[in-house]
């Protein structure tokens, strides 16, 4: 039988990690149906009917809400123009003497974004809060006499104007490589989290003990300020990424110390895209798959890590044959669903000589993620000032305009609506023109349509407007031409289980 890992206080009072099944009900909500183990006996009938079982998290539902979501990739790397940095670069660098965290948030505010990221720390290892673990921090410049914080100044920000919070901490880390600690082969050991330092004014309620090696303990200290020093944390952002190390020195990261600590310090908080709550799209373009479906096969490995069963890239990751494709190297049938991370710019950091993406490539990126059940995390990266560059602001603001163009007034608000197992019909009161067709599941009962067709009925008869496959937390289909006409239906064609449309928008475009 698998086992997961779940957190105990033992008799010390200490949080400790064990391996043991995971309990039905735990952290923001019932997780126990988000993944279904996978037996090799399986046949396909047996794994399409264990997908239709799998259900997301609150978390997962409420993240997948957001549609669009904002990058900052902001540090040394914005001031000494490279995109990975060394780990030694002289943190007197970092001066951005205009920093002006509310322009950010108004900007991503004003441009239809619900969350941001802050890259707290990059592959360079240099920390944008004064933390108590490495020298390579904003506390290192002379920027603000050595007192700035810039994750203090976003959170509060972000939250000022409304929007959510998240953090990426990068797992690699070149200045702890150069210090000794990254990837120096240490062993697991039990460790204690927060670790005091000398003149710690700390006073925890409560340690905890987890497995890790020296730089696996090191990233847990740095979660532990994080989550308890700046307010609520809604996404905690992980890659894979290795660092500029040589191939036999790997770091074995702690992924299940790593996720058992957000988990209790931030219980709401998403785990992206290394995580068990949403994965990587597999490009930096922000491009989802036409079909993109929301459970997918997925294994452990290195340390609880969840990791696809087949490759991040692959065109299919979630139809009837990529089940049985999967099957011999899959653990688990799992909500996984697509974050689409793309920057609007080049690079992910400032470069004074790019510009950003034009209105129409940011239109169809929206419509090839948010309009294919995925998220869009759009990179927007502050420049030298500490500010948002200006085209970029105005870019955003451009974008949201044409989004509210492209999905004006949805024409069937309010209309009457007949309701049929696997059909949704709807009468407009008069013919009227459409071009764009917003659909959503109810993802709270699983991802289940399979194939969908959208008809208009004209001319006496009903006739296909649309066809397309999944559909998930949101699938927006654009039509080539407008089509005129009072009676709409969507018809599912094929799916897993029983379907509930939760959404049937209709729409004209205004160009």
């Amino acid at each position: 039988m698998a086992v997961s890992r779940r957190l105990f206080v033992t008799a010390a009072g200490a949080l400790a990690v064990t391996g043991i099944p995971l309990p039905a009900a735990h952290a923001a909500g019932d997780d126990s149906r988000s993944r279904i183990p996978v037996s090799p006996d399986d046949t396909e009938a047996e794994l399409v009917r264990k997908a239709s079982q799998v259900r997301p998290t609150a978390r997962q539902i409420a993240w997948q809400g957001l549609e669009r979501t904002a990058f900052l990739h902001f540090g040394v790397n914005t001031f000494t123009g490279l995109e990975w940095g060394t780990g030694d670069e002289d943190p007197d660098v970092f001066q951005p003497t205009g920093l002006d965290t509310d322009q950010w948030a108004r900007a991503l505010r004003d441009g239809g974004f619900k969350l941001a990221i802050l890259t707290v720390k990059h592959h360079d290892g240099f920390v944008l809060y004064p933390s108590r673990y490495t020298d390579h921090t904003v506390a290192s410049s002379s920027w603000q006499d050595g007192h700035g914080d810039v994750l203090r100044s976003f959170a509060d920000s972000m939250r000022r104007h409304g929007l959510k919070v998240g953090v990426y901490i990068s797992p690699a880390d070149e200045n702890q490589y150069l210090h000794g600690v990254y990837a120096n082969g240490s062993a697991r050991t039990e460790r204690t989290v927060p670790t005091l330092v000398d003149g710690d004014d700390r006073t925890p309620a409560r340690f905890y003990t987890l497995q890790a090696t020296d730089y696996g303990a090191h990233m847990l200290n740095t979660l532990y300020e994080v989550l308890t020093e700046y307010g609520q944390v809604d996404e905690v952002w992980f890659d894979g990424a290795q660092g500029h190390i040589p191939p036999e020195k790997v770091e074995s990261y702690d992924w299940d110390s790593w996720y058992a600590l957000v988990r209790t310090l931030a219980p709401d908080a998403a785990i992206a895209v290394t995580g068990p709550d949403l994965r990587w799209v597999g490009n930096e373009g922000g491009l989802a798959r036409e079909d993109e479906w929301s459970v997918i096969p997925v294994k452990e490995n290195q340390y609880g890590r969840t990791d696809w069963a087949l490759s991040y890239d692959t065109p299919d990751e979630g139809s009837r044959d990529a089940l049985v494709q999967a099957q011999p190297k899959t653990d688990y049938l799992q909500w996984w669903p697509a974050e689409c991370d793309v920057s609007i710019r080049d690079g992910w950091f400032y470069h004074p000589d790019q510009q950003p993406k034009s209105v129409d490539e940011l239109t169809d990126i929206y419509f090839r993620s948010v309009g294919r059940n995925s998220v869009l995390l759009l990179n927007i990266p502050p420049d030298t000032d500490g500010r948002l560059p200006a085209p970029d602001v105005v870019r955003l603001r451009e974008f949201r305009e044409r989004v509210d163009r492209e999905l004006p007034a949805d024409l069937a608000r309010g209309a009457r609506t007949v309701t049929a197992p696997g059909r949704v019909t709807v009468d407009l009161g008069r013919e009227r023109e459409v071009d764009r067709i917003k659909l959503a599941e109810d993802i709270g009962r699983g991802q289940q349509v399979e194939s969908f067709v959208v008809e208009a009925y004209r001319d006496g008869a009903w006739a296909e407007a649309a066809r397309a496959g999944t559909i998930g937390a949101s699938r927006i289909l654009l039509l080539p031409t407008p089509v005129r006409a009072r009676r709409w239906r969507v018809r599912v064609t094929q799916s897993r289980s029983a379907v509930r449309i939760a959404e049937f928008g209709l729409y004209r475009s205004r160009q």
